[in-house]
């Protein structure tokens, strides 16, 4: 029997996963890479203005956003990590490894789409 290693996960009361659909990073002047995740989504803007109904209820916006902000997007920097050298790589396979997984599961959802469109009828319950 080979040696082995059982590693236990501790989940601390801050921990909350993040949605990202960017990254941007580099290496650092000490050789590990750095990597800021971010979320991509259109600015708030700093107030808007509503007309206010007879009954007292909110009616319609009567001052649109303003237009600076029709053309701009925010990029949210929640998390960054810093990663040596072997740890980058240690990634680069682990997350190899998923990226087959997820392409055999979408490959799989596609057929079955496909299927369903033939006219194979899927489950029914």
């Amino acid at each position: 029997m080979k040696p082995e290693i059982r590693f236990t996960y501790v989940v601390g009361e801050d921990y909350r996963p993040v949605f990202v659909n960017g990254a941007h990073g580099g290496i650092s002047p000490r050789g590990e890479m750095v990597i800021n995740f971010y979320h991509e989504r259109p600015p708030l803007p700093e107030t808007i203005t509503h007309e206010l109904s007879p009954d007292g209820t909110i009616g319609r916006e009567v001052e649109p956003e303003a237009a600076s902000t029709a053309n701009t997007m925010v990029r949210s920097v929640d998390v960054g990590i810093i990663m040596t050298y072997d740890n980058v790589r240690n990634f680069h396979l682990w997350l190899g490894e998923r990226l087959k997984e997820m392409e055999a599961m979408e490959k799989a959802r596609a057929a079955f789409v496909a299927d369903m469109h033939k006219g194979g009828g899927g489950t029914t319950h």
